[in-house]
């Protein structure tokens, strides 16, 4: 073995054995791991600095720029896990959906499925050929990443979510285009879905690939359907990206927002780790699932505006729900919020460490 692999094998191990990689595999660790949704963004000055140089569009394809926001937070706080700085639309456009982000709107789709015909015309394409500037950032991440022995988390939209975007065009309240096209053309909602799978597999199989440790898969509107709607429409789709994911070898944290009355089934579509956010008690969503799952949560975003004691009762009673049992990881119920005072996110994070060493 060379110097140079055996230096890389030791940064794996090292990886490998932190807090955050053993409460995946739901181990006792000597703290319980956090990391934060949206833990690079707009709250930090470091961010909104690149961010007056800079699109966001372009910070996400250059992969200089995508490394460097990724470690901004690693930098500031004792998290336990970096995500790559990236977004979960670029991949549409990959797919021939032209997007911008247009100030005051956020993600704009400019070619909007509205039916049949347009699905047929959507792409397959690797992600190699479509999203390499992300694939590029985690493979320069990871050497940012060894030396701390820092996990590196890649991640997909999930289908569902993805298609709802797709449909609206953009961002929407109700997603009522969405809804009403899987209604009124089911055909072409299995359809759209099939491909949306495919991408979605081979996108977190190819960062899997390129050096990310785990994986999350981001179903962000899926609370919006009803549990019979979420098992015909959405659950086979969801089940088949992460199983085309699954050939990487490494952990899947799977979640969703307002998914209280759709646990099992998202459990049943798969993942080593089910997110919850703040609607449901973190103890009852855990009794819910089962022992042989992780769980990641579930602390409501808005809390981390709060005074500091009122932040850390919440925080103390998140983890008094998770009761210190092997497999939790603490994060927020959705991502960090613009606003976000920087001292609060640092002062959780070292509580969240403080309160649970063993």
């Amino acid at each position: 073995m060379t110097l140079s692999e055996t230096t890389t094998y030791r940064a794996a191990t090292a990886v490998q054995a932190s807090r955050f990689m053993k409460a995946l595999r739901r181990e006792s660790a000597d703290a319980t791991p956090i990391w934060l949704m949206r833990q690079a963004g707009r709250y930090m000055p470091e961010y909104r600095s690149l961010r007056e140089k800079y699109s966001f569009l372009q910070m996400v394809k250059t992969p200089e720029l995508a490394v460097e926001v990724t470690m901004q937070p690693i930098r500031a706080f004792d998290l336990d896990a970096a995500i790559i700085f990236s977004d979960i639309l670029p991949i549409l456009d990959g797919m021939g959906l032209r997007l911008t982000f247009e100030k005051g709107e956020g993600p704009v789709l400019h070619n909007p499925i509205r039916s049949a015909g347009d699905v047929d015309v959507l792409r397959i394409p690797p992600a190699e050929e479509t999203l390499s500037f992300t694939l590029d950032a985690i493979r320069l991440a990871r050497a940012g990443l060894d030396s701390r022995a820092l996990p590196l988390i890649g991640f997909s939209g999930a289908p569902f979510t993805l298609a709802a975007y797709a449909i609206e065009g953009g961002s929407s309240k109700d997603f009522k285009r969405a809804k009403t096209f899987m209604m009124s053309e089911p055909q072409a909602w299995h359809k759209l879905m099939e491909k949306l799978s495919a991408v979605v597999g081979d996108y977190l199989l190819a960062q899997a690939k390129a050096g990310a440790n785990v994986l999350q898969v981001f179903d962000s509107w899926v609370g919006i359907l009803s549990p019979s709607d979420y098992r015909e429409y959405v659950l086979p789709y969801s089940q088949r990206a992460i199983e085309i994911a699954r050939g990487a070898g490494i952990p899947i944290i799977h979640f969703g927002t307002n998914t209280g009355g759709l646990l099992e089934l998202i459990h049943e579509a798969g993942g080593d780790v089910i997110g919850v956010d703040w609607r449901i008690d973190l103890n009852t969503a855990w009794a819910r699932l089962g022992d042989g799952v992780a769980v990641q949560g579930n602390l409501d975003p808005v809390a981390l505006l709060a005074p500091w004691e009122e932040l850390k009762r919440r925080a103390g009673r998140v983890l008094d729900q998770a009761g210190g049992r092997p497999g939790h990881i603490f994060n927020l119920g959705h991502g960090i919020l613009p606003g976000t005072p920087v001292e609060n996110v640092k002062r959780l994070v070292d509580f969240v460490h403080e309160h649970t060493r063993k």
